[in-house]
């Protein structure tokens, strides 16, 4: 390995497979493998658990923070011991090389850790306290997250796109997993450059593009290279039709794309969600590759697999979930977005977070203004929470459908105004008021209805759209079943529950709470 070269440094919590992992990625990677755990034995002399017992945690710890430090100089693939993050000089070491969470929950890591000689595995309570305690350590200095589950089947496709970070300082990777399948979601200057990156995994065989024409001619240097002129496309809710599904298609077929070719869609959501339809049907599907360029999109559409297109009656009512074969999430691109655009997302952002709750609600709510510096913090972690809600949930089953807070409202919204009015992000803020009424929160709606006020976003409802058309529309959404329409409601911030019965009155009331005062609430647009 060449001097400067970052090591790539595994970390997590007991039972996480870190020292699995780093053997995988030296195999696959060609890197020396170290074990921290291993050297710390080799120069004691004696096993862990006889180093605890003669020296105390804090011995054991002194000792650990140097070899952990030894060995990233070194480099290499290096599994850290569990609790290594607690020291501040590990922490900011690591901040040099690619840190990868091998992430477990307090169960599993119970299930493989109990019975066993490790002495801090002896006592469930402070086996879940130092779980919990740590859980923020290792999230604060993760480049990459990878899931330990009960299958530990980290991929070399993961491994070999976590290669791919340490030329890439700035990019962080989130290993997405759905039922049907897995994949990497890049965040960070220069995410999109990560497909002709050495090692890179290809998508296809060849790579085409469907391009929202306003963003290719303000960033068109985010593009990914194809093999082909990008293939253009309008971006606004207007154009979100069968007819545009029908044209790209087309274009497809006429550029003769195979099955083993992907397809880019480069773009906000509305691109995203159509290129993504298209690549879901074409030929019974071909990978699709994600590159956002909207603030909605880098910290929402983009990711798990929802595609589809309007019909005139209803929003996306035509569709397929199509996970795709990669995410490229460049926050560069919010640089170029009008202020408009950017608080239109920042509604999605707010409504994650409030899915979310702790520390990412509360940085929603310390922001004093909106623009693409301030929420540019934000994309990680509001993919993050979704990705972990997808992979719990795929197809909207079950907890997947928080993730709909505000929607439902908003949807009716935006087909109530023709999808010409509002922005989706801006029908989505006044949907997260309606929601927060039916979920008799009066003092968070009022919290939210100032930070929405405070971003440009409406929090009224303009005069010339019918209560009586939302409400009927509502009825609509694509959610509903024989049982009726479910709706989330918030119990407070990171307290967020689905399938609750509304009934039409208390649907009227808080659709019409936000129209404006002087202007009656029903009638006909």
């Amino acid at each position: 390995m060449s001097a400067g070269t970052p090591a790539i440094a595994f970390v997590g919590f007991m039972g996480a497979g870190k020292t699995t992992t780093a053997l995988r990625a030296g195999r696959l990677l060609d890197l020396e493998v170290a074990d921290t755990d291993a050297l710390i034995e080799a120069e004691a002399g004696r096993p862990i658990p006889s180093i605890f017992a003669e020296r105390g945690e804090d011995g054991f710890r002194e000792l650990e923070e140097r070899i952990v430090l030894e060995a990233l100089a070194r480099g290499g693939a290096v599994a850290l011991g569990g609790g290594a993050v607690e020291s501040e000089r590990v922490r900011a070491a690591l901040r040099e090389h690619v840190a990868v969470w091998c992430r477990v929950d307090e169960e599993l890591a119970w299930a493989r850790c109990a019975g066993t000689d490790r002495p801090l595995a002896r006592n469930r309570d402070g086996f879940r306290r130092r779980h919990a305690a740590r859980e923020p350590l290792y999230a604060g200095v993760a480049r990459a997250i990878l899931p330990a589950d009960a299958d530990l089947a980290t991929s070399d496709t993961a491994l070999a796109w976590v290669g791919t970070l340490r030329s890439a300082p700035d990019v962080r990777m989130i290993w997405a997993r759905a039922a049907s399948s897995e994949y990497p979601a890049l965040i960070g200057s220069g995410a999109t450059g990560a497909l002709s990156a050495p090692g890179a995994p290809a998508p296809g065989a060849r790579t085409f593009a469907v391009a929202d024409a306003a963003a290719l001619a303000a960033i068109g240097g985010l593009l990914p290279a194809t093999d082909t002129d990008p293939i253009s496309a309008e971006g606004g809710e207007e154009a979100k039709t069968l007819a545009a599904a029908e044209r790209v298609l087309g274009e497809l077929a006429r550029a003769g794309v195979r099955r083993d070719d992907a397809l880019l869609a480069f773009g906000g959501g509305v691109v995203g969600d159509l290129a993504g339809f298209c690549a879901a049907v074409y030929q019974r599907g071909i990978p699709v590759v994600q590159v956002p360029t909207t603030l909605v999109a880098q910290v929402d559409s983009a990711y798990g697999g929802k595609t589809g297109v309007d019909l005139p009656e209803a929003k996306n009512y035509v569709g397929a979930y199509h996970q795709p074969a990669a995410v490229l999430t460049d926050p560069a691109a919010l640089r170029t977005l009008p202020p408009e655009e950017l608080a239109a997302g920042f509604a999605e952002v707010l409504k994650t977070a409030l899915i979310a709750g702790g520390p990412l609600w509360e940085g929603v709510r310390a922001l004093e203004r909106v623009d693409a510096e301030t929420v540019t913090p934000f994309v990680f972690d509001c993919a993050r929470t979704k990705l972990e809600i997808v992979a719990e949930d795929e197809r909207d089953g079950g907890r997947r459908a928080v993730l709909n807070l505000g929607h439902t409202v908003g949807h009716a919204i935006e087909s109530a105004s023709g999808y010409s009015r509002y922005r989706h992000g801006e029908a989505v803020a006044l949907g997260v008021l309606a929601a927060l009424r039916l979920s008799g929160q009066e003092e968070l709606r009022a919290e939210v209805s100032g930070l929405l006020d405070r971003a440009g976003l409406p929090t009224e409802l303009d005069p010339e759209v019918a209560v009586d058309d939302v409400i009927a529309l509502s009825g609509r959404d694509k959610k509903a079943t024989a049982d009726g329409l479910p709706f989330v409601l918030v119990a407070g911030p990171g307290d967020v529950t689905h399938g609750h019965a509304v009934d039409r009155d208390s649907l009227r009331a808080a659709v019409s709470e936000l129209k404006p005062t002087s202007t009656p609430s029903t009638g006909s647009a």
